[in-house]
């Protein structure tokens, strides 16, 4: 297949601007506002950014955030329709309106040493807060991919079932072998934060595990409740607490673990579940995700990110421990006294935006966080412009077959079916990734109409990138046109990266069927 780059023209279909058939506009306020307010008006502005995303928004509906405000955490868009978007922009004087991704540790009282040149933050402290579903008799069911093969037995067990995945082939991918637990309820869960749950197990063959979740049983495999971190299985039976962060609520839920890729060929696993137990923790701002990335004194110096803790040999080496949800630095001083400002970048998009449509966003800014600034899948029909976008990505996303740990981070990302999206008059720089980029896999993988003008590119991996697979999938109608962009490669992440290419234009192996592809 030949991609041809033509100078030609592509029309996008009309947008309606924001502000027009909008119903009502809500006002938030970081520094001044009350979420118990009406946010209909400046002086009645809502404060946070969970009232935002938890409010009722109907289509034509615009949000203003405050210029010079700040709020930590991911923006959740609602969706408008076709003539009447949501709008998310801002209002009043000052810098633009701030989405931080990240948590700050820039106090002395937030680290202490653990060893010589080792500074750590505190380990947080949770406690049970209520049995939600004994595990012991419930049932799971095993499912692999065509390049896997594993079968589950069950057998009776002193204090229940025990269950036995004997692995003959592992797979590619972790989700190559999964293992489905029990239904659980979470109407006892609506205000908690975070679950345990507790199993016994052991393998014949040792591994590790990274992804345990709570998730939907059926299409669309929505996740619920998920984990951050690796847990080592050996041959001797041991009993492990895997806590998980809530991120949603919705039908069927069911305990979920990916094995394939780790769960060595030969192996025989065998699992104890044990229960799933309330956790609460009275510490707000906890490292729940992976950190992909710690700036120091807003981009004066950046963290190196490493996989345990004997690898952190140089100055601002870093181990993000996800058992204990703790960042370990290496640092001859306390890092909260050498620098003004410490800011762990969160494994979660800032804008997290999947199959959401019809949605302007207009002059916001986004820093510090360690998956993609604007990141989701499914998306149409969404206009990107004059937002500014720094330090985006380095978050662990897997782990290959081989142990190599797979990082990620795109700036603006339009993932598997997406169309009619425009970017445009937006600056990004700082970007793990790539600053722009539109891509896919599968045969719904069909991006059609996408426009990328008018923006400012610098010090990013990649300036640009496409790529989509397989042959059923659809690349048509791609604009990237009048960017201009500088320094690729020259950037934050170069150096860590196992793969430096510091290309402008990062055009993968694109398999699908494409056409109208133009940059000029």
């Amino acid at each position: 297949m030949t991609v041809d780059f033509v100078m030609a023209a592509l029309l996008l279909p009309a947008l309606t601007l924001a502000g027009e058939n909008a119903a009502r506009t809500f006002y938030v306020d970081s520094a001044h506002g009350d979420d118990g307010a009406s946010g209909l008006a400046p002086d009645q502005a809502w404060r946070s950014l969970e009232k935002v995303n938890s409010a009722e928004l109907q289509p034509g509906d615009t949000v203003r955030l405050a210029c010079g405000g700040q709020w930590r955490g991911s923006l959740v868009p609602q969706s408008g329709e076709e003539g009447r978007p949501i709008t998310y922009t801002s209002y009043g004087p000052g810098e633009k309106p701030l989405l931080l991704g990240s948590a700050e540790r820039s106090r002395a009282e937030d680290w202490e040493l653990v060893e010589p040149g080792v500074w750590a933050t505190h380990a947080p402290a949770f406690h049970d807060a209520g049995l939600l579903l004994d595990c012991r008799r419930g049932e799971w069911s095993a499912y692999h991919e065509p390049d896997a093969d594993a079968t589950l037995t069950r057998t009776d067990g002193e204090q229940g079932f025990l269950w036995r995945l004997q692995c003959r082939q592992s797979g590619r991918a972790t989700n190559s072998i999964q293992l489905w637990g029990p239904f659980a309820e979470w109407a006892d869960v609506a205000d908690a934060k975070y679950v345990t749950f507790r199993f016994r197990a052991r393998s014949s063959q040792p591994f590790a595990f990274e992804a345990l979740r709570a998730a939907r049983g059926t299409s669309p495999w929505t996740t619920y409740a998920r984990s951050s971190g690796r847990w080592q299985i050996g041959p001797e039976w041991q009993e492990y607490a895997v806590r998980m962060e809530i991120v949603g609520q919705g039908e069927q839920p069911r305990l979920h673990l990916s094995l394939g890729g780790q769960l060595p060929a030969g192996a025989s696993f065998e699992l104890e579940p044990l229960e799933l137990v309330r956790t609460e923790c009275l510490e707000s701002t906890l490292l729940s995700v992976d950190v992909g990335n710690i700036i120091y004194d807003h981009g004066q110096a950046c963290g190196w990110k490493k996989w345990s803790l004997d690898q952190l040999t140089n100055p601002l080496d870093y181990w993000y421990d996800g058992s204990t949800w703790r960042v370990y630095v290496r640092s001859q001083r306390n890092p909260g006294e050498v620098y003004q400002s410490v800011e762990l970048a969160l494994n979660r998009h800032i804008v997290n935006q999947s199959a959401v449509h019809h949605v302007v966003y207009d002059g916001l800014a986004l820093r510090y966080g360690a998956a993609h600034g604007f990141g989701g899948g499914g998306t149409h029909h969404l206009v990107i412009r004059n937002c500014d976008l720094a330090y985006i990505g380095g978050g662990h996303q897997f782990t290959a077959a081989d142990g190599r740990p797979v990082r990620f981070g795109n700036g603006i990302e339009f993932w598997g079916a997406a169309h009619d999206n425009l970017v445009e008059g937006c600056r990004l720089s700082q970007v793990y990734d790539a600053a722009l980029t539109n891509q896919g896999r599968g045969p719904t993988s069909k991006q059609l109409d996408i426009t990328y003008r008018n923006n400012l590119i610098t010090n990013s991996e990649y300036s640009f990138e496409y790529w989509n697979n397989p042959e059923t999938a659809e690349t048509r109608h791609i604009l990237f046109e009048n960017n201009t962009c500088v320094d690729a490669g020259v950037v934050w992440s170069h150096a860590q990266r196992p793969n430096p290419n510091g290309s402008h234009l990062m055009l993968y192996t694109n398999t699908a069927q494409s056409e109208g592809i133009v940059i000029r």
